[in-house]
C-alpha cells in the first residue's frame, strides 16, 4: 500500500505528485501542500493560490508584502 511521504500514513488511493523530476506520494490535498508549497515570507502560512512575488521573495497576499 502507498505509504503518504509527509504523515506516513498507508493509503490505498494515495496519488503521486512529481516536481523537479521527484515524485511524491501523499495521502490527501493538505500533506501535499504542507510538503511543497511556499511559504510566505512574512506570515509563514502556506501559499496555495497565486500569492504576490516582491524583490525575489513569496508572500500569501500583498497586505504581508508591504511589510
Amino acid at each position: 500500500m502507498p505509504k503518504c511521504d509527509t504523515c506516513g500514513n498507508d493509503y490505498p488511493r494515495a496519488f503521486t505528485v512529481t516536481v523537479n523530476d521527484k515524485t511524491h506520494t501523499f495521502d490527501s490535498f493538505e500533506c501535499a501542500i504542507h510538503l511543497l508549497a511556499p511559504s510566505c515570507s512574512h506570515c509563514q502560512c502556506r501559499i496555495i493560490g497565486h500569492g504576490v512575488e516582491f524583490d525575489g521573495k513569496m508572500f500569501c497576499c500583498m497586505h504581508c508584502a508591504k511589510h
